[in-house]
């Protein structure tokens, strides 16, 4: 008897081993069976899009990222002497502090509000080192957040950089919009930008792009921004900067401050973003800043201390190579000068660009105004073309840029702004 009933006990207890084993199993495989697949990247799905194009005249207008006129990554020559000054200077490789390299960071706070800034004179910025200006977004949002006295919303442009609403969400902050572009016009839709600056909560939180607007390319002039000011400050509005082109938009790294530093003469605290990606082209080396101004240095110590709390469980403190080479141009009068010359050249560039793809369509007879295209500023122009056009572009003329008309300038080279602009008329008329 006992003889058959061990094979039998045994054959239970194998299969209520491999129940177990089932449940083990289906409990590990259930842990993330909620999450869904999120939807791909836009601008990676044209760079995928164009690797897989076998056309030998493909051009790619959707990077983000600077290229030379023959369609190239390219390396500031500043940038390459800067970094052999560090890598030769045989530095350590400690720990930055957490609010980064101080010679870095006291360069940046210089050429945003100038030398002649009275709130760095008076001591009162708190500025740490950032993780590109990603970073100091995402540092701003979650300050703003734990210690902004008024309503936790932020108000962005309509369209912005399409990461400033992830960004900001995920810092806790509630996202709502501004008016800002006329597709009409294709340019800025300045009295409905000031008609809803007027109409928010008082003392609301208003980001701003300090200059060369992503995705639009559409920048406010000095008087409008002056306007802009106005009623900000008749509101008791709080203003959020983005600086992330400074140089890059006109050539003249002065000049792309003009909103920021006038905000300030006017007495406005604020808090600003700062990214050396594009007029450093450190893209890689991910270098920005953070900054607040602050109405005194016993506030701007309080201040930084929170800053200090809140990078610490972020990521602890910042890498530190493309904040010595950063420093070493900012710094060595002799590379500063050099960088400026050649911020200078990548902006004069785009402006060529812009000019001779105007000029192209306008020669090939195109009925429509493309003042646009000059009139607006930095990396990224708003064509005016609609989604199905671009569509067209990409399939039939191997033309590869985001949905929205949005095309990036630095992709437009002299060998190539002919056959583009005759895409884009034979697409457009």
């Amino acid at each position: 008897m006992l003889s058959t009933l061990r094979p039998a006990a045994t054959r239970a207890a194998l299969r209520q081993q491999v129940v177990s084993a089932q449940v083990v199993r289906s409990a590990a495989a259930s842990t993330w069976a909620n999450v869904k697949e999120g939807p791909p990247d836009a601008i990676l799905g044209i760079t995928e899009a164009f690797k897989k194009d076998s056309f030998g005249e493909k051009i790619n207008l959707g990077v983000g990222a600077y290229r030379d006129d023959k369609g190239k990554p390219y390396v500031l020559p500043s940038v390459r002497t800067a970094e052999q000054k560090v890598v030769s200077s045989t530095l350590d490789k400690e720990y930055a502090g957490i609010t980064g390299v101080p010679s870095f960071t006291k360069a940046a706070a210089l050429l945003a509000y100038g030398p002649s800034s009275k709130p760095i004179a008076e001591d009162r910025v708190a500025i740490t080192q950032s993780i590109s200006g990603t970073g100091a977004l995402r540092i701003g949002g979650a300050f703003l957040e734990r210690f902004y006295p008024g309503a936790k919303t932020i108000y962005i442009p309509t369209p912005s950089w399409a990461n400033h609403k992830a960004v900001f969400s995920d810092s806790g902050l509630e996202v709502k919009q501004y008016k800002y572009y006329n597709k009409d016009t294709i340019g800025l839709d300045f009295d409905g930008m000031i008609s809803d600056l007027k109409n928010f909560p008082d003392g609301s939180m208003v980001l701003l792009h300090a200059c060369a607007h992503n995705p639009t390319g559409i920048d406010p002039t000095e008087e409008q921004w002056q306007q802009i000011a106005t009623v900000m400050k008749e509101k008791n509005h709080y203003p959020f900067f983005d600086m992330a082109y400074q140089g890059f938009a006109s050539g003249d790294t002065d000049k792309d401050a003009y909103a920021v530093r006038y905000f300030i003469e006017q007495g406005f605290g604020l808090v600003l973003a700062q990214s050396f990606a594009k007029n450093m082209g450190l893209y890689g080396e991910r270098v920005g800043a953070f900054s607040i101004v602050c109405d005194s240095a016993e506030e701007k110590k309080r201040v930084d201390s929170q800053i200090k709390i809140l990078v610490r469980p972020l990521y602890s403190n910042p890498p530190i190579h493309g904040a010595r080479i950063a420093s070493e141009i900012l710094n060595d009068k002799s590379l500063n000068k050099q960088w400026l010359g050649e911020v200078k050249g990548m902006a004069d560039r785009i402006i060529e660009m812009r000019a001779l793809l105007k000029k192209n369509l306008e020669e090939l007879g195109s009925k429509h105004n493309w003042d646009h295209i000059t009139n607006q500023i930095g990396m990224f122009a708003y064509t005016g073309l609609k989604p199905e056009q671009m569509d067209v572009l990409a399939k039939e003329h191997s033309v590869y840029a985001t949905k929205d008309g949005r095309i990036s300038v630095a992709g437009i080279t002299s060998d190539n702004v002919k056959r583009l602009a005759e895409s884009i008329y034979k697409v457009t008329g």
